[in-house]
């Protein structure tokens, strides 16, 4: 029983609306609109350009032909290969290192700076005493 109902009510519900539709807007609107809109803009404005861009545009060709060639003995002299080594030449002057070992010579003076003042308090007392005797025994060698 259901095969034979889905048979049965597609043919009649498929049938009747496309002839209907399909002939009545089709003919009455595309006939009018192309006849109209062809005739006007496209012999006029389509034709003078063609003709004038075609003969402009071959005369520069020739032109840039014989510039490649030129450009193209350019390149070749190699002069500048040689210069390479004198920069390779450069780069060996590594006499800057030698200011490091300098540089570690000036820190250690900081490190005597601190004895001094010991040893300027250790001689003030003694200094005192022997002055006398330092001074007596200047004289006799002038005599």
């Amino acid at each position: 029983p259901p095969p034979y109902y889905y048979v049965s009510p597609p043919p009649p519900v498929k049938s009747p609306p496309p002839p209907y539709v399909y002939k009545s807007p089709p003919p009455p609107s595309p006939s009018p609109p192309p006849p109209y809109v062809y005739k006007s803009p496209p012999p006029p404005v389509h034709s003078p350009p063609p003709p004038y861009v075609y003969k402009s545009p071959p005369p520069p060709p020739p032109s840039p032909s014989p510039p490649p060639p030129y450009v193209y003995k350019s390149p070749p002299p190699p002069v500048k290969s040689p210069p390479p080594p004198y920069y390779y030449q450069s780069p060996p002057p590594p006499s800057p290192p030698p200011p490091p070992p300098y540089y570690y010579k000036s820190p250690p003076p900081p490190v005597h700076s601190p004895p001094p003042p010991y040893y300027y308090k250790s001689p003030p007392p003694p200094s005192p005493s022997p002055p006398p005797p330092y001074y007596y025994k200047s004289p006799p060698p002038p005599v």
